[in-house]
């Protein structure tokens, strides 16, 4: 106890060092802030003094009220904050990472002015400094300015902070911005006026005191990132324009001011306007990508190359231009109905573009307002005026015919007619069956026409088969007509040189032998002649064949009469009749092997002296010719 007396100091100290912040934290108001926190006060009264409250609406204190205080403590070591009037709390500092923003609430300040949404920049050190902030006129709410990365020591008494990410446009990306707040849009417009200098809306604060209108804006801003507050501004990402190669985009504007028509009178359907007013702009835009708010203007796409349309079924190009054309019905004449499938080619020079567009709005209406229903009137009036069979045979001219019509009527809407074309024509089934029938027939024709000609034309080389067959026969026949006539003229040699012996022996014999000889001659003359004759007849007819034959036997025969008559007229001449005669009997009595003289003389009367008498030479000749038998 006494250890205790004499050394309370001691127990004191230990007291002290255990306890020194407490103690020094009543008895002096000490307060340490880490170097990573910051400070808010709070202070729970004020005993006497002007500013004792807080003045009506106000929840942060910049004067010494009691309440939140604006002023915070920076890290460090403070005194005279003592506890039972201050309460500190400790806070980490608002940190705002790399891509990101920080909005910024107020929870005290002047009220916003009726009509805007947005509290106006007051500087404060990146609101770092309440005190200045709401000495200076900052206003409650959601600020316009904002904080981007970076560490800050912010009152949270009376600013609260949301994270949000920093905006980024995409390549080949455009943003299209809406602003929340500003003048009201001027009457009958979409968009606000044109406003510069905002940096692409990051500094919204300039933007309001240029003026700025809330709503819709005229300017687009491009790929990259931005700090932009979306509480004050709402971008829509969207594809640039594409304008590709063999195309123009006819700019349709639907904001600026009205301007002045540069067309003249001689087009009356729409107002043509320079860049930057509203209403169809002069210049078309060149193949490229463009920056274009598709809700302030419009580019319709207007193809300068060759542009192909099929009225046909099932059948449409990559343009599609011609999805809804469809094949032609038309109706004959003659009653028929038949389809026909046209392609029409068509160009839109590149400064005529915008007054297609001015004209009809788009290409889909220039082909369904005029394409479609000149050409389709075009082929059903022409198809009226012909049967169904002229119309086919007359296609090509009817071809020719449409194609200088229609680009008549397009010249009249500033359009080129290139060519056009008559595909596939399907007739009725009934009338294509007559037809069919008839293409068969006549080609039947031709075929038996072709097969008679073939037929002639077989004839004909059988019968020169035929010649050529007989002409080694006709060869034949004349070798053997000369074979005749040299054996002819060697036997008329011989003849003559019988004749001539005979003539110094037997002039008869002579001369008839030499007749003989040229009747023979003559004979196998004629007879080579009419083999001849008869061989050339035959491969024509056989009854000709028999007939000259005939005929040149019958000569034949005629020929040896009457060289045999001419013989025996020689002979007779050269013999005398008598004697002529006498040889003749010989030579006939000779061939006949005829006896002159009978084996047996049978005599009768008085002169049998020398034979057998009659009645015993009948009796012998019977023996004789039972013995035969």
């Amino acid at each position: 106890m006494e250890f205790l007396i004499h050394y309370w100091w001691v127990a004191l100290l230990l007291l002290s060092i255990i306890f020194y912040k407490f103690v020094l934290r009543v008895f002096f108001g000490m307060v340490i802030v880490p170097e990573d926190r910051l400070g808010l006060v709070t202070k729970k009264f004020v005993l006497f003094g002007a500013n004792r409250e807080l003045p009506d609406g106000r929840i942060v204190a910049t004067k010494g009220e009691a309440g939140f205080q604006a002023h915070t403590l920076a890290p460090g070591l403070y005194w005279w904050m003592w506890p039972w009037q201050y309460s500190v709390q400790f806070t980490p500092f608002t940190i705002i990472p790399e891509g990101k923003i920080g909005l910024v609430l107020s929870k005290d300040g002047k009220e916003i002015p009726t009509g805007r949404i947005l509290a106006r920049f007051v500087e404060s050190d990146n609101f770092q400094d309440a005190t200045k902030f709401l000495e200076g006129g900052g206003q409650r709410g959601r600020q316009t300015s904002y904080i981007t990365a970076g560490s800050y020591r912010i009152n949270l008494f009376l600013f609260e902070i949301t994270i949000v990410d920093q905006l980024i446009i995409k390549e080949n990306m455009v943003g299209i911005v809406t602003t929340l707040d500003g003048e009201p849009l001027p009457m009958n417009s979409i968009a606000g006026k044109q406003v510069e200098g905002h940096n692409n809306f990051q500094d919204i604060d300039y933007f309001l005191e240029q003026g700025g209108n809330r709503g819709l804006q005229p300017q687009p801003i491009l790929a990259g990132s931005y700090y932009i507050n979306p509480w004050a501004v709402q971008v829509e990402e969207t594809f640039m324009t594409d304008v590709p190669i063999g195309n123009v985009g006819v700019v349709i504007s639907y904001i600026g001011e009205d301007g002045v028509d540069v067309t003249g009178e001689t087009f009356k359907h729409g107002n043509i306007v320079k860049k930057g007013f509203k209403g169809v702009w002069l210049e078309p835009l060149g193949p490229g990508k463009y920056p274009i708010n598709r809700y302030t203007m419009k580019v319709e796409l207007v193809p300068t190359t060759n542009l192909v349309l099929n009225w046909a079924n099932a059948r449409s190009e990559a343009h599609s231009l011609d999805k809804n054309l469809s094949t032609i019905t038309v109706r004959s004449k003659d009653g028929f109905p038949f389809n026909l499938d046209v392609a029409q080619i068509i160009h839109v020079p590149a400064n005529e573009a915008p007054k297609v567009i001015a004209r009809f709005g788009s290409m889909n209406n220039l082909v369904s307002q005029v394409l479609e229903p000149t050409i389709g009137n075009y082929f059903r009036n022409s198809a009226q005026d012909s049967d169904v069979i002229s119309f086919l045979s007359t296609r090509k001219e009817r071809q020719e015919a449409a194609k200088n019509h229609i680009r008549e009527v397009l010249d009249e809407y500033n359009v080129n007619a290139v060519d056009t074309l008559i595909g596939d024509i399907v007739p009725p089934d009934a009338l294509m069956k007559t037809l069919t029938d008839r293409k068969i027939a006549q080609e039947e024709e031709k075929t038996y026409e072709t097969q008679r000609m073939a037929q002639e034309k077989r004839q004909g080389m059988e019968k020169e088969t035929a010649i050529a067959d007989m002409q080694k026969e006709i060869v034949k026949a004349q070798q053997s007509v000369e074979i005749a006539q040299r054996t002819a003229d060697a036997t008329v040699k011989k003849a003559e040189g019988d004749a001539t012996s005979l003539k110094l022996n037997v002039n008869a014999e002579a001369e008839a032998t030499k007749l003989r000889a040229n009747a023979e001659a003559e004979a196998t003359k004629l007879r080579a002649g009419a083999q001849a004759e008869a061989t050339k007849l035959n491969a024509t007819a056989d009854a000709e064949k028999i007939s000259k034959t005939g005929l040149a036997e019958a000569e034949k025969i005629m020929a040896i009469g009457k060289s045999t008559a001419e013989a025996y007229e020689l002979q007779v001449k050269a013999m005398g009749g008598d004697n002529f005669a006498r040889l003749k009997v010989t030579e006939e009595i000779a061939k006949g092997n005829i006896k002159i003289i009978p084996d047996v003389l049978i005599g009768g009367g008085n002169n049998a002296e020398g034979g057998i008498s009659g009645l015993l030479g009948l009796k012998l000749m019977e023996m004789m010719d039972d013995k035969k038998k």
